[in-house]
């Protein structure tokens, strides 16, 4: 397991392992980018529901040593993401002259194929698109976020059936099950829903950041109640 990920401008995976680890001492004696690699990414809801993974990925391509002027760079992309923790002091760490196998190793991983399979269903994904995409700013803090609706608002999200039309009943457990820039997912469940469902609820417009999805939540709780 990578202790952080990051993503470049270009596309590539930018992973920071330990030294010690089998990825590192395989990505070390590969000739340039002979080995190949798969990453397997679990999305698992933050809060408790029936069948928790919201979905996969699968990101394969080739893996190679992050070396020479790029460490520099990778490593300070990587703080960006993860400025604490292991990643304190990381340049001096990489560069500092050692004896035998570093403690960490960054490693590249050159996406040439992505498959996703998750709550809008499955697709292959271009490694263009991956390049292209702009990170969700609801997405740092949204398992903090879903886990505060479910405990502290867990009534202003039931209010939500109101707005689902034929599909809306009594004694329907409501969980919040995800939540990004462009809207909210919950999960419905109960003998009247008829087992379990899920319904996507879109904001009028994309959010920017969290006084937007503050804004967008208010607006949607007042559509549900009225």
């Amino acid at each position: 397991m990578p202790v952080a990920r990051t993503v470049t401008p270009d596309g590539d995976v930018i992973l920071l392992v330990s030294g010690e680890s089998a990825a590192a001492r395989a990505a070390a004696h590969a000739q340039d980018d002979d080995l190949t690699a798969v990453i397997e990414i679990t999305d698992v809801a933050p809060v408790s529901v029936p069948h928790r993974i919201r979905g996969r990925a699968w990101l394969a391509g080739w893996l190679t040593p992050v070396r020479g002027d790029d460490r520099g760079t990778c490593a300070a992309l990587l703080a960006e993401r993860h400025p604490v923790g292991e990643l304190l002091g990381l340049g001096e760490s990489l560069d500092a002259p050692h004896t035998g196998r570093p403690a960490w190793m960054m490693l590249r991983l050159e996406v040439g194929e992505i498959t996703v399979d998750d709550l809008w269903g499955a697709e292959h994904v271009d490694p263009d698109d991956l390049a292209a995409a702009e990170p969700d700013p609801v997405s740092p803090h949204e398992a903090e976020l879903l886990q505060h609706l479910h405990s502290a608002h867990g009534d202003r999200i039931g209010e939500l059936c109101g707005l689902l039309g034929d599909r809306g009943a009594r004694g329907m457990t409501a969980v919040p099950l995800a939540l990004d820039r462009t809207g909210l997912r919950v999960r419905f469940t109960g003998a009247a829903a008829g087992g379990s469902f899920d319904a996507r609820f879109d904001f009028p417009e994309p959010v920017a950041d969290i006084c937007g999805l503050r804004r967008a939540m208010r607006t949607l709780f007042s559509a549900a109640s009225h």
